[in-house]
């Protein structure tokens, strides 16, 4: 369930029997639901050793993260011709449908994101697996969290210089926009773009989550034309590359935004919905 987020630099989670997820009225600027992209919460409960569990609509078994591991294995077959192109244009066809999804998979994140901002909740570990697939029209962002919000957040927002309730408040909201996986265990979603950007369009075995998290934020602290650079090098990286240089680099302008170091200079979920690149615009088809 999400987060409840307060701007008083202390926070808790919703009683475990509350809905996780509200209905929104609004609609966001591409005239969709917002609240639609998020899973609602039907049953939680604590057992007596602490565990919580919870048990969520049933809107589809399969997460983003299966679909990049599906999609770069079938990749590897393709590149090696266990399953030979009968057309020859077909593979920048598929190309393009697999670029088409992944940006309405992003699209719809970012929604639901947005919406759970907007009913001051964080995420605190969006990823790949909180993505859920039902079918290509129906994406749902998984909300899951649990107990309070940790101490870890607010002296992070007081390092970062964050003293008023105001600026807590957009420290919590920058932190669900960026990533710090190696640290907390928790993704965000800068690096959920640079998964579902990377993974999908290479080869199985090239590049995984960690190993992706390790090369921006470690190799490379955050600069990202210089891991550009790096990638441009690997053939096996290439569709990737190809990718996020849509629109003269606008991937690779939206990750460094969305990574930046310094929490106050990140784009909110509002801004990334209307980035040229999550847009779809770039793509001729979309």
């Amino acid at each position: 369930m999400g987060r409840r987020l307060k701007a008083g630099g202390s926070g808790g989670v919703e009683g475990p029997s509350k809905r996780a997820e509200q209905r929104c009225r609004g609609r966001s600027a591409g005239g969709v639901q917002r609240a639609a992209a998020v899973v609602r919460v039907l049953l939680a409960f604590e057992t007596a050793t602490g565990e919580q569990w919870l048990a969520f609509r049933d809107d589809g078994k399969y997460s983003a993260a299966d679909y990049a591991k599906i999609t770069s294995e079938r990749q590897l077959k393709e590149q090696y011709g266990d399953t030979p192109f009968w057309n020859p244009f077909n593979r920048a066809y598929k190309l393009e449908l697999r670029r088409y999804f992944v940006l309405k998979l992003l699209n719809a994140a970012m929604s639901g994101l947005l919406h759970m901002h907007n009913q001051d909740r964080l995420h605190q570990s969006l990823g790949p697996s909180s993505v859920i697939l039902k079918y290509v029209a129906c994406i749902h962002l998984l909300t899951v969290g649990a107990g309070a919000l940790s101490d870890g957040l607010w002296r992070r927002a007081s390092a970062a210089g964050a003293s008023t309730p105001l600026e807590k408040r957009a420290f919590g909201i920058a932190d669900d926009m960026q990533a710090f996986f190696l640290r907390s265990r928790n993704y965000g979603a800068g690096l959920l773009v640079a998964y579902m950007a990377f993974i999908p369009f290479c080869e199985a075995g090239i590049m995984d989550g960690i190993s992706l998290q390790r090369l921006l934020e470690s190799t490379f602290r955050h600069d990202i034309y210089a891991a550009r650079e790096y990638c441009l090098a690997d053939d096996r990286l290439s569709e990737a590359v190809n990718f996020l240089d849509l629109g003269d680099g606008a991937g690779w302008e939206l990750l460094q935004a969305m990574l930046n170091p310094d929490y106050r200079k990140r784009p909110i979920a509002e801004a990334v919905l209307i980035h040229r690149f999550i847009t779809g615009a770039l793509l001729r088809n979309y």
